[in-house]
């Protein structure tokens, strides 16, 4: 609940600080005091949109602080909390700042960590509920019109039981689309798979094959190269001038004059030994000619399989030794064409069966909605006639949506509708109800809906407004009926009014006045002791002029209350 209230330099308000309980806080004062300006600085605490109006004249900035106190964060606001990363220690209070600057600029925190308006916005409707004059949030929003009637139903596993529901329904619709896009993909493209899967496996790639064809072509093109050399060292050899063959001529000759000189003789032994050695050369040359890794048909074929493999890669633009991963995936395509029926046939059961449980669930809850409806309905009537609204009637529309926008909260439309003269159709609540009147049937419903849930503090604007004397009193007992007597764990309800049939069931009473220094006008907030609200109760009844005839009036109304 709110407990404390800060403002600083907002239009006429200087400096304010406000203290507050449980139970029901009732604010008070003249009109044009300023009641509104409250409201206004709360509403920038709740993320309302910066107005430079604000600041107060002469001022640079303004700020205000409200300060909430709960036993457990309210779950809404820890799933935003969550999600934006801020932190909040349990049982911490929340305290949100927000400072306005006379350019119009704005900054927010929550705890003394920065954050963006747009989380105050979202966390707003679970610490605050609203009820003004031409209010459209809270009840008069049919958005949270459903969440409301669930509530009011006990229907929360069945809530629960249909957004399960409606989940697997997605995932089998989701699983039987894309089942269904690759078989239509894999049948379209049937003649292309198949002329694909016939190139490939005609050649058939293996792993690594790339790399070995390479390997081999690269050996033998060297090989191909020392065979031209040795060839050409061969014409040398083994031709009538070899360099062998001269030797050889050579050898003979000086055999037959060794004999004449020691030194021929030292000659020939060296010459000899020349001719030997020159032809293990050529043997060696022979053997090495022999031996070389070349056979250029194997080099023909290891350079042609190469290049088609090379080309099937770019045409299906992939790397070659993706090409056996590619043909699996052409032959699983292919047989997804003759699997994918059974297949479909399977995902096609199993959606229907979850899109049958999915509208079991929501029919039932269809149903609960109704049974609450009709219940809500004759509990607002009851508020009605109390509230001199006797000639209106109150319905709760539970409709259909159509398919396309089911989710996970049923197949129902949920809205609160009034018709306010006999005879008259009925219309969304918050299109055809006057300010006073829309705020007396948020009251009925709020009556009708109690314990059932809600935001932590509700605030009603001149809930009054046009009404008094047994209507007031009837609007002054629902209220302290909705606030609880301020025990703990009981709520809190702040109402600005006009009737002192209302600000007699004030557990706190708040007075808001205006007064003046020169040319220096100030808006100040007093908590009211008896005295005080005895005095402020005769006024409101009487006037400017308070006689004893009210104030003994005031003192029955705060007996009676």
């Amino acid at each position: 609940m709110l407990t404390r209230l800060s403002i600083r330099n907002i239009v006429l308000i200087e400096a304010l600080d406000l203290d507050f309980g449980r139970g029901l806080g009732v604010l008070t004062g003249e009109t044009g005091a300023g009641k509104s300006i409250l409201l206004d600085a709360l509403g920038l605490a709740l993320g309302d949109r910066a107005d430079s109006g604000l600041v107060r004249a002469g001022e640079d900035t303004a700020g205000v602080t409200a300060s909430f106190e709960f036993a457990a964060l309210p779950p809404a606001v820890v799933v935003v909390l969550d999600e934006a990363g801020v932190a909040v220690e349990p049982g911490e209070p929340l305290v949100i700042r927000r400072q306005l600057r006379a350019d119009g600029g704005s900054k927010a925190w929550l705890n003394d960590q920065a954050v963006g308006v747009g989380l105050l916005r979202a966390i707003a409707a679970a610490l605050v509920e609203l009820h003004g004059q031409h209010d459209e949030r809270g009840l008069a929003n049919p958005r949270g019109h459903r969440a409301l009637l669930d509530r009011f139903a006990g229907a929360g596993t069945q809530f629960d039981g249909v957004a399960r529901c409606w989940s697997a329904w997605r995932e089998a619709s989701a699983s039987l689309a894309e089942a269904r896009e690759r078989v239509d993909t894999a049948r379209a493209d049937q003649d292309l798979l198949l002329a694909h899967l016939a190139e490939l496996t005609a050649l058939e790639p293996k792993a690594g094959e790339e790399a070995r064809l390479a390997g081999t072509r690269a050996a033998m093109q060297k090989g191909e190269r020392l065979a031209g050399d040795l060839e050409e060292l061969r014409h040398v050899w083994e031709g009538s001038d070899s360099p062998l063959a001269a030797l050889r001529v050579a050898a003979r000759r000086l055999d037959r004059i060794a004999g004449e000189h020691p030194l021929l003789a030292d000659a020939l032994e060296t010459l000899d030994r020349a001719v030997i050695e020159a032809g293990e050369a050529e043997e060696k040359l022979r053997a090495a000619a022999e031996a070389l890794d070349f056979d250029p048909q194997a080099l023909e074929t290891a350079e042609t399989r190469l290049f088609e493999l090379r080309a099937l890669a770019r045409k299906h633009r992939c790397e070659v030794d993706d090409l056996p991963e590619k043909m699996r995936g052409l032959r699983a395509g292919l047989d997804s064409i003759g699997s994918g029926e059974a297949e479909l046939d399977a995902l096609e059961s199993e959606e229907q069966a979850a899109g049958e449980r999915y509208r079991a669930a929501a029919q039932s809850l269809r149903a609960a909605r109704h049974e609450a409806a009709q219940r809500l309905d004759g509990a607002v009537a009851a508020e009605l006639a109390p509230l001199k609204l006797d000639a209106a009637r109150f319905r709760t529309g539970v409709s259909d949506l159509p398919e396309d926008r089911w989710g996970p909260g049923g197949m129902d439309a949920v809205e609160f509708l009034i018709a306010t003269n006999p005879g008259a159709d009925f219309a969304p609540l918050s299109k055809i109800a006057s300010g006073g009147e829309l705020s007396r049937f948020i009251l009925a419903l709020k009556v009708a809906l109690a314990e059932r849930g809600g935001a932590a503090t509700v605030i009603f604007d001149e809930i009054d407004r046009g009404v008094g004397g047994a209507v007031a009193s009837a609007i002054g007992e629902r209220l302290a009926r909705l606030a609880g007597d301020g025990s703990q764990g009981g709520g809190q309800l702040l109402v600005v009014t006009h009737s002192p049939q209302v600000a007699a069931r004030g557990r706190t009473h708040y007075l808001i006045a205006k007064s003046s220094e020169g040319t220096v006008t100030r808006t100040s907030v007093a908590l009211l002791d008896e005295a005080g609200r005895q005095e402020e109760i005769a006024r409101m009844l009487s006037g400017a002029e308070i006689t004893p005839e009210a104030r003994a009036q005031a003192d029955r109304l705060l007996e009676g209350a």
